[in-house]
Order: C-alpha cells, then structure tokens, then sequence
C-alpha cells in the first residue's frame, strides 16, 4: 500500500491529474471555513458520493468545478468508483469501509494543505 506522498507524486506525473488547482476564492474559502469543516465536507461527500457499493451516476456523481473538495477529488483520483480501481486498485460493486474512507479523506485533505501552501495562482 502507498503513502499519500507516494500518491502525490505518482499523481502529480499525472498531466490530467496535475491540472487541478485550487482558485484564489476556493482557497478563501478554505480559510474562511477552516480547515476542520472542510474535512468535514470531504467525509460526507465521500460517504455519500463514493463510498455505496452502487452508484447510480458513477463517473459523473464529482462536479469538476465549484467546492475545494470536488477539485480535490478530481487531482487526487477520487472522484469516483472508476478512478478509485484505476489508481488504487479499490474494488467497484462494493461499499468501502471506513478505513477506506479515512484513507481517501486523508489524500484528499494532505492535496489540498498542500495546494493551500502553494503561491496563490
């Protein structure tokens, strides 16, 4: 199993993956909301979005724009069912555990402490 730096770095060789950045009024978003409530919006967007065995609109359940989570899941490869057994081997047609879940959620928060560190673009 990989690290998240692993898979930020195998992500980052990505050039679909390496596109996604956070906007300027994302980024004051974050920091409006702190980074405790956004990792709140990450736990409930992947239990609610990814984590059922089935998913009715899978590949199309992520928006690829609008709130800081979204962009996240798209560069970090978990936006959806497919990405997820694509990049990291996560079997489709089954409900991920919590651990799964904590495991995406914590990708996920580690892209975008990082993005948050990067100059604003």
């Amino acid at each position: 199993m990989q690290t998240i730096d692993q898979a930020l770095t195998k992500l980052s060789r990505s050039h679909f993956r390496s596109s996604f950045h956070l906007n300027t009024q994302q980024k004051a978003y974050i920091t409006e909301k702190g980074m405790d409530v956004i990792a709140s919006h990450a736990q409930d967007f992947v239990k609610q979005r990814i984590a059922p065995a089935v998913i009715m609109n899978d590949g199309k359940q992520t928006p690829m724009k609008g709130h800081p989570v979204f962009i996240a899941q798209h560069a970090t490869a978990c936006c959806c069912r497919g990405c997820l057994k694509k990049w990291y081997k996560v079997p489709t047609g089954t409900e991920l555990s919590q651990i799964q879940q904590q495991k995406i959620v914590g990708l996920i928060m580690a892209w975008i402490e990082k993005e948050m560190q990067e100059d604003n673009r």
